[in-house]
């Protein structure tokens, strides 16, 4: 998934009248404003109530459902590999998003309001996650070689200690 991809895919789902942002290795890149590894799919937050417009964009960008376990993820690929992770939220009273299941402990994950941000990538600004949401996120797993890359990345950038574990 390169960056014109991204910024294709955004595109559509704004078009359609999709509110998205970028979380995992996009979302740090965007919160960057370069690309820093390769990335093989793009994690999208999308309001819950979204889904069927987000699922005809995708169909109509060649994914296909591969995984889906609503309400907490779904998966979308396309035959060269390309993939899209899809964390639906519902938004409470104020402006949070909940991720049903998605939390560290299996409870519901917050993307909390103050969290959302614009980042960059290649030179267009994109909707995304915080630095600091980003880090919360990348708690509570076993991190892989590149998650451990990701949180130095940000913690040089925005001054954040790595996740416990790390």
């Amino acid at each position: 998934m390169n960056q014109l991809d991204v910024l294709e895919l955004l595109g559509h789902l704004r078009a359609a009248g999709v509110q998205v942002w970028l979380d995992g290795g996009w979302g740090i890149d965007a919160l960057l404003g370069q690309v820093s590894r390769p990335h093989a799919d793009v994690d999208l937050v999308v309001e819950l109530a979204a889904l069927a417009r987000v699922g005809q964009v995708l169909g109509a960008a060649g994914f296909e459902l591969t995984e889906d376990l609503t309400p907490t993820r779904l998966v979308w690929r396309v035959g060269d590999g390309r993939q899209v992770d899809l964390h639906p939220v519902t938004f409470d009273a104020h402006g949070t998003g909940w991720q049903a299941g998605a939390g560290a402990d299996g409870g519901d994950c917050p993307y909390p309001a103050s969290e959302f941000c614009r980042g960059l990538i290649a030179g267009q600004v994109v909707p995304c996650i915080s630095a600091a949401l980003q880090r919360i996120h990348h708690g509570g797993y076993t991190p892989r070689a590149h998650d451990r890359a990701d949180m130095a990345r940000l913690g040089q950038r925005f001054g954040l200690a790595p996740p416990d574990g790390y």
